[in-house]
């Protein structure tokens, strides 16, 4: 029992952390910007795609492909932010939601008449490698994909309190205007933020990719975890999304271990139940941080 237990909190450890990227992509958007970013997930699935064709095309292991898909989502979001998101900037949230909402449904639809709703997957050779600690078994792509998601979670924490353009970025997210009248850009840090916060989704997307399939509906399990995520952690605090997307990637993992396969999301939206019922602020207390 005690060894099943252990097993299931390790599992739901190592997909936490892949759920952290994302949803700190969101929160970072969402705590900067003031934007719910319901395409978040269709980014990730673009750096799964990414990673898949410069494995298959050219053998670059997913890893690798890293120092390409980073970058590359990266600009995508500052050209993202500055081509269309800008032009709702104080429309109000309909106009927001509804433009967040249709580009994840065009990513889709695209990479669907792109790429057909095939599974495409990567092979590696630690795909299927684990380390074995006694009766407990951890996955090597897995354990891979959490230090690194860890380690990026880090940097980008050490980015907006160490750096001036990360306390640019608080700035203009506590007080737009009162940043501007100090000599920020308001527009540079949005782009800056939206591009920062893709580059975590084109991460997550090339960390998944050697254990788990690229289809063009593949970003929607994560972008769901992700607004769970965000809200158990409070709206806008980086450190809360990254905590509540380890506690709900246990919580799920318990759920499909001792409950059923199919009911690790019924558990997580359970856990955002009791949260919004006894702690509506959140984990963090309604801190954006």
């Amino acid at each position: 029992m005690l060894e099943t237990l252990a097993q299931a909190v390790i599992n739901g450890l190592l997909i936490g952390g892949i759920y952290a990227l994302v949803s700190i992509g969101v929160t970072l958007i969402f705590g900067v910007v003031k934007i719910v970013n319901f395409a978040q997930g269709e980014f990730v699935m673009i750096g799964m795609y990414i990673t898949f064709f410069l494995a298959n095309r050219f053998g670059i292991d997913p890893l690798v492909s890293l120092a390409v898909s980073i970058p590359v989502l990266f600009v995508i979001g500052m050209l993202v932010q500055h081509f269309l998101i800008r032009r709702v900037l104080g429309l109000g949230d309909m106009p927001q939601i509804f433009l967040t909402f249709a580009l994840s449904l065009l990513l889709m639809n695209v990479a669907l008449l792109l790429f057909t709703a095939n599974y495409r997957t990567v092979h590696t050779a630690y795909s299927d490698e684990s380390i074995h600690l006694g009766a407990l078994y951890v996955p090597v792509a897995k354990l891979i994909a959490f230090a690194l998601a860890m380690a990026f979670s880090g940097i980008l924490w050490l980015f907006l309190h160490l750096t001036d353009l990360g306390k640019a970025m608080r700035a203009a997210a506590q007080n737009p205007d009162v940043a501007m009248l100090m000599g920020i850009n308001p527009h540079r840090v949005f782009a800056v933020a939206f591009g920062a916060a893709l580059a975590l989704a084109g991460a997550a997307g090339s960390l998944l990719m050697p254990f788990y399939p690229a289809s063009p509906m593949a970003g929607q399990v994560f972008v769901l975890m992700a607004f769970v995520a965000v809200v158990l952690g409070t709206l806008g605090n980086v450190t809360g999304a990254l905590v509540a997307s380890l506690m709900m990637g246990i919580a799920e993992s318990l759920g499909i271990q001792f409950v059923g396969a199919d009911s690790g999301l019924i558990v997580v939206f359970l856990m955002l139940l009791l949260t919004l019922a006894f702690r509506p602020s959140g984990l963090a207390g309604g801190r954006a941080r």
